[in-house]
């Protein structure tokens, strides 16, 4: 039997959502590879994961259907088809090379599908390939070396297969819009293969394979590109009204934003791509951490950035293949136009100018609106959410201290599936 798909708003009532429980590549987290995995900071993974259980078990408390990453991961890998597609694309002579591709694609064939799942998520050191591959004495022996230069540059602890810890912010490698869904080119190398694992579930999952839905854009569909072209979903919000706003931001570029556009477009599933031309920074490296709908006609944002946002909307044009685009006065004015609002409440983030820095910087903007007017918060970001408050806003708040130093709220660690229209 296959699910309903589709997300329609940015505060409908949330009744389906993905997410990833952190497990063994958050432990595969150090000081030393931190930076290249795109973390500041080391996290202590059970209270992460304490963390991440509260706010699912919050989900759920709200009627939200909750499904979860490596769950699905591994159902969609028991099919043997599935299965030859993903490591088709993963383990290649050019990412394994040449001299150790055969050997660990013939590992990775036999193993049970949450092996493989754990594999994709959490990564494959040269240690573990070696004692699969040689047996357990051949590290010292030196045969794990035999015929792979770059297993014979590793360190024994070097990755044959990089952990994704970036997976439970599973807002990022695919976005629902409407009927249909964005696989997205991610911008970093080290978040590549969250798509794929993703698009997996979406091509060959039981309840995915057979669904209906439209792809916006994915790489397998659209072929792989030599430019610079990428997009995450923390920058994509499907505002409703068959409007989406887009980030235009360190990670998500204008010919992506083109190309979804064209997409929609072509479908008929949408009439305008509100683009947010945003200054390139690591506090603020997508929309949603600066700025996310908490009801049908309110915000909360940071307005250090958002202010400084230069807005511009797109739509179809009269000739094939191009688009009508016209610069905003503002992405508020924008935004309220796009919905037929006669306002636009904001809310900014609280505290004076160093509470605020702090509160954006601790996700303060980040929250997941439940259904209109009902919001998850991180409890740490009292004065915004004290804000919110007296706006009328319902806050749960949940403990993010851990969670959190992965720079993400619950707007990032979600996947919403099926989302009614607000």
């Amino acid at each position: 039997m296959t699910m309903q798909f589709g997300v329609h708003s940015e505060v409908g009532k949330l009744r389906r959502v993905m997410v990833h429980r952190p497990d063994l590549e958050l432990r595969r987290l150090t000081p030393a590879n931190h930076d290249e995995l795109l973390f500041d900071d080391v996290l202590w993974v059970k209270r992460a994961t304490e963390q991440h259980d509260v706010f699912a078990s919050v989900l759920r408390d709200h009627d939200v259907d909750v499904l979860y990453l490596e769950t699905l991961l591994a159902e969609t890998l028991a099919q043997t088809d599935a299965r030859t597609w993903v490591l088709d694309r993963a383990v290649t002579p050019f990412t394994m090379g040449p001299g150790m591709a055969d050997e660990i694609r013939a590992y990775l064939d036999g193993v049970q599908p949450v092996t493989l799942a754990d594999h994709l998520i959490g990564g494959l050191t040269k240690r573990e390939a070696a004692a699969i591959l040689r047996g357990r004495d051949a590290l010292e022996t030196g045969e794990a070396d035999h015929g792979s230069l770059v297993v014979a540059s590793m360190e024994p602890d070097d990755f044959v297969i990089r952990p994704l810890p970036n997976s439970y912010f599973m807002r990022d490698p695919s976005a629902w819009v409407y009927g249909g869904v964005v696989v997205n080119p991610m911008y970093w190398p080290a978040r590549r293969l969250e798509a794929l694992n993703l698009e997996a579930v979406y091509r060959f999952h039981p309840q995915f394979r057979d669904a209906g839905f439209a792809f916006w854009y994915s790489r397998e569909q659209e072929g792989e590109s030599f430019g610079r072209a990428s997009s995450e979903g923390g920058d994509i919000m499907p505002i409703g009204n068959r409007t989406v706003a887009i980030g235009m931001s360190e990670r998500t570029t204008g010919q992506m934003i083109e190309r979804i556009a064209l997409n929609l477009f072509a479908a008929g599933a949408a009439d305008r791509v509100i683009a947010a031309g945003m200054t390139r920074d690591r506090a603020h490296m997508h929309l949603d951490t600066v700025f996310t709908f908490v009801d049908r006609d309110c915000v909360t944002l940071f307005p250090k950035v958002v202010d400084s946002i230069t807005a511009w909307s797109v739509r179809p044009s009269d000739r094939p293949g191009e688009l009508d685009v016209r610069r905003e006065s503002s992405l508020l004015g924008a935004i309220q136009d796009a919905l037929a609002l006669p306002k636009l409440r904001v809310l900014a983030t609280g505290g004076d100018t160093w509470q605020a820095q702090r509160e954006q910087w601790d996700d303060g903007n980040n929250v997941v609106a439940l259904e209109p007017g009902v919001v998850i918060a991180y409890e740490r970001n009292e004065s915004t959410n004290a804000r919110l408050r007296n706006a009328g806003i319902s806050v749960i708040t949940v403990d993010g201290s851990e969670l959190g130093r992965g720079r993400g709220g619950g707007h990032c660690m979600t996947c919403p599936i099926l989302r009614d229209p607000a």
